[in-house]
């Protein structure tokens, strides 16, 4: 927990495990599965089930869900693979639901 100190994170709602750096948030406008969600250049301490094309709201994209490495609690997903070159951006990016996490410092 050394490398947390001074620097905020977000952690797992449910069982605290630390997920992503707030330094690393490059948007706060986007939307998960039950409301608000950002997305994130980095994930860390988290699991990803078989990528899978699905239809989100700006095109097709092969997305792999994301869950908590620890408590395994559904957290959002990763874009594996963006088929409009415009959203080529959002490739290996990651989509973490606001529900599911809490800022810590």
């Amino acid at each position: 927990m050394a490398e947390f100190v001074g620097r905020p994170f977000f952690s797992c709602r449910n069982c605290r495990n630390p997920v992503a750096m707030a330094d690393d948030i490059l948007s706060k406008k986007f939307h998960a599965k039950s409301g608000p969600a950002y997305l994130f250049r980095n994930a860390m301490n988290v699991v990803f089930g078989q990528a899978q094309d699905r239809e989100l709201m700006t095109g097709v994209f092969a997305v792999a869900e994301m869950y908590c490495g620890n408590c395994h609690e559904e957290m959002g997903w990763k874009y594996v693979r963006a088929y409009d070159p415009k959203q080529k951006y959002k490739e290996g990016r990651f989509i973490i639901d606001l529900a599911k996490i809490m800022k810590e410092y």
